[in-house]
């Protein structure tokens, strides 16, 4: 972890932030039900949705009249090779305990990234957002677990799920890492050919079948590009360079809570009232947070100090 400095923001930037970092967790939450559609196995569905995205943020790039060099791969590979294990583990761990259990763990991770947010980036979280944070937090927690359906339960499995949740909070600090030694749009092409590469890596020798999608799996794979892709980890890597790191991963909170939304409206699961007032909860503590960035913006974050490529 590199040295912080301060760095002047523009404060107008953080609500536009914060806008994106919502709309990016809400695209985020369409994956869990676009996947029940695709007839893939879960590292094809990876390899084949990154790849075909960092193929069209090259081709955007270049239309804008921008190259994506070997350089700025490289400069990515920690955020790419952070999110490819958060693919690969996290869906391991599906496999030997419950979803539940892997959806819980995997929500632990802002309070990792606050751990890191604070000590390495210098944020400041104060009280009232902590507390907000920490309903948001347990509300999440009621949506999960009062949808559980099943027993299964596998110290191995939970191990990979926290394995996933710290590879999902260090794909976040490369993000947030990633400002002033590349734009938003390059780390996001970077990152993502890496996540292919690995999913490829991982998938054949473990037997997954990567065989080329038919066009009923190829038109899901393109809605789900689109949506987690395009508008998810783009905008919000956008958002991570103007909002504090600690606030983008609180934001993931809602992902639970939309993806259970969209489950009732779309494959007409049930949701119970505890689910339903746990919702009111995260909904109703993120907003608090939203306002309290609002009102009191600060005129400078710590930002970590570029890394200046080795001579030679």
């Amino acid at each position: 972890m590199t040295a912080t400095v301060e760095q002047r923001v523009d404060p107008r930037e953080v609500p536009r932030g914060l806008v994106g970092a919502g709309i990016a967790v809400t695209a985020w939450s369409t994956g869990t039900i676009l996947a029940k559609y695709l007839d893939m196995d879960a590292l094809a569905i990876g390899a084949y949705r990154f790849g075909t995205f960092f193929i069209l943020l090259v081709i955007w790039m270049r239309a804008r009249g921008v190259r994506l060099d070997l350089g700025i791969i490289r400069k990515s590979m920690w955020g790419g090779l952070a999110l490819g294990a958060d693919i690969v583990l996290f869906f391991s761990a599906v496999k030997e305990t419950s979803v539940v259990n892997a959806t819980i763990i995997g929500s632990l991770q802002p309070i990792v990234v606050g751990v890191i947010a604070a000590r390495f980036f210098g944020e400041k979280i104060r009280v009232n957002d902590a507390i907000w944070s920490i309903v948001a937090l347990a509300g999440a927690f009621v949506v999960v677990t009062s949808a559980a359906n099943d027993d299964i339960r596998s110290l191995r499995g939970d191990l990979l799920a926290a394995g996933a949740m710290f590879s999902w909070s260090a794909y976040f600090i490369a993000s947030k890492q990633s400002r002033g030694r590349m734009s938003s749009t390059e780390f996001t092409a970077g990152t993502s050919i890496w996540t292919a590469a690995i999913c490829i890596a991982i998938g054949l020798p473990i037997g997954q079948d990567l065989s080329f999608p038919n066009a009923s799996n190829w038109g899901w794979l393109v809605v789900m590009i689109i949506g987690s892709g395009i508008v998810g980890h783009s905008l919000m890597n956008w958002s991570l360079q103007r909002i504090p790191l600690w606030v983008g991963s609180t934001f993931t909170l809602f992902i639970p809570v939309a993806s259970t939304a969209l489950a009732w409206l779309a494959l007409g699961e049930t949701i119970t009232w505890l689910q339903a007032l746990a919702m009111a909860a995260v909904i109703a503590a993120l907003a608090m947070i939203v306002i309290g960035q609002t009102k009191s913006v600060p005129a400078t974050v710590a930002e970590p100090a570029p890394v200046e490529p080795a001579s030679g």
